[in-house]
């Protein structure tokens, strides 16, 4: 009987010990920001579209980079799978027609990381939907403590929003894999 309750012991022990180490990979995210150095490409291809880029607040957009703030989500530091959501956005005008693309969600629990994102129509939502594919390949990943840095994220458009952009601006310009930046992300967890 004592040899049960002994054993009984240390498997309870080493389950806890277990549950706590798994517990500590997964941390909340609170706060940081993405930068997007948008690429040459992408502003030339609105530019010839006369489409006009801007922003959602509280996002900037300075010298070809868009500033998004991080305020929240949560991510794996072991396998960096998680969610990191973003406020504000940015906003693409021709003539009477306004596209907002904001509340942005960098997403990499699936099997192919992604930037999904509600898109507004005129002031009518019309869906989340993903937005940007995310290419880790050249990236640089480095955890300070608790906080995650990566550097050279390459975003493309992904296929879903460019047959959206096509209808709503009535074009066939937009097309999957094009190049619409280089991200990093200074995310703060707890």
């Amino acid at each position: 009987m004592l040899n049960k309750l002994k054993l009984s012991l240390a498997t309870a022990m080493v389950l806890l010990s277990c549950t706590a180490a798994f517990a500590q990979k997964t941390k909340t995210v609170e706060a940081g920001g993405t930068s997007v150095a948008l690429s040459s490409d992408f502003v030339t291809a609105l530019q010839s579209l006369g489409v006009t880029p801007g922003t959602v607040e509280p996002t900037k957009l300075r010298n070809g980079k868009a500033l998004f703030p991080i305020n929240g989500g949560a991510i794996d530091l072991k396998t960096l799978k998680g969610e990191i959501i973003h406020s504000g956005g940015l906003t693409l005008t021709a003539g009477s027609t306004q596209v907002r693309l904001q509340a942005f969600i960098i997403d990499t629990t699936g099997s192919s990381p992604v930037l999904t994102g509600l898109v507004v129509l005129n002031g009518g939502l019309l869906a989340r939907v993903p937005l940007f594919d995310l290419n880790l390949s050249r990236s640089s990943i480095r955890l300070d403590g608790d906080d995650l840095r990566v550097r050279g994220v390459g975003l493309t458009l992904d296929k879903v929003a460019a047959a959206a952009l096509n209808q709503i601006f009535a074009v066939s310009a937009f097309k999957a894999g094009f190049p619409i930046g280089t991200a990093s992300v200074t995310a703060e967890a707890d």
